[in-house]
């Protein structure tokens, strides 16, 4: 995916009703593009990374051929969908 097109995707994303937020991080876990403000993009970039990390180790524990694709977290509130393969966070508030 170009620069143009990656553009376009969190434009896209960002556009769905009730998308508050998008983060894309890289393989260490540092944001490098984020719609939402610092303070709150290393908020969610830390604590979601840990989350994605204990889930992806419970799915090998269940399964070691396994790997997990897809993360979803609701709260009454609020959701958080999380797709670590593409290491891109949407962030419904």
């Amino acid at each position: 995916m170009d620069s143009a097109e990656v553009e376009e995707t969190l434009k896209r994303i960002q556009s769905h009703k009730g998308v508050v937020g998008v983060i894309v991080i890289n393989a260490e876990g540092v944001p490098v593009k984020s719609t939402l403000d610092n303070p709150t993009t290393i908020q969610y970039t830390g604590l979601i990374s840990g989350l994605t990390d204990k889930a992806r180790s419970v799915v090998r524990d269940l399964d070691p051929t396994n790997d997990l694709t897809f993360l979803r977290v609701r709260s009454k509130k609020h959701e958080i969908m999380i797709a670590p393969e593409k290491l891109k966070f949407e962030i419904d508030l």
